[in-house]
């Protein structure tokens, strides 16, 4: 049974690595496909109801991308681009507009 999880658990690892986020890879599809709409830097928008993405958490982009793609969360422009993008442009791209700053965040 050890030697089961061990294993498992090695699996595990190794599959996360191979999954790592590329942030430089996430600024070049940024820069291709979603400057046009969020800005550059992810927080000046050509449109006031569009959000600000730069400094949002990882996750959250991931999970939105996702289900932009999947059509469970319904906007026909985003839902157009994510369509376009695989799983490790959509891992990318939340690794950079993560990393970015902004003011998304409250100070204590």
């Amino acid at each position: 049974m050890t030697k089961i999880l061990a294993s498992f658990l090695a699996l595990l690892l190794c599959a996360g690595i191979a999954q790592a986020a590329d942030i430089a890879k996430g600024a070049e599809k940024a820069e291709q496909v979603c400057a046009a709409c969020h800005g550059k830097d992810g927080k000046t928008p050509i449109d006031p109801s569009y959000p600000i993405i730069a400094g949002q958490h990882a996750e959250f982009l991931v999970q939105a991308m996702r289900d932009y793609k999947s059509g469970s969360r319904k906007n026909a422009i985003m839902g157009a681009q994510a369509s376009l993008l695989s799983s490790a442009d959509i891992d990318n791209l939340a690794a950079f507009y993560s990393s970015l700053p902004s003011g998304l965040s409250h100070k204590k």
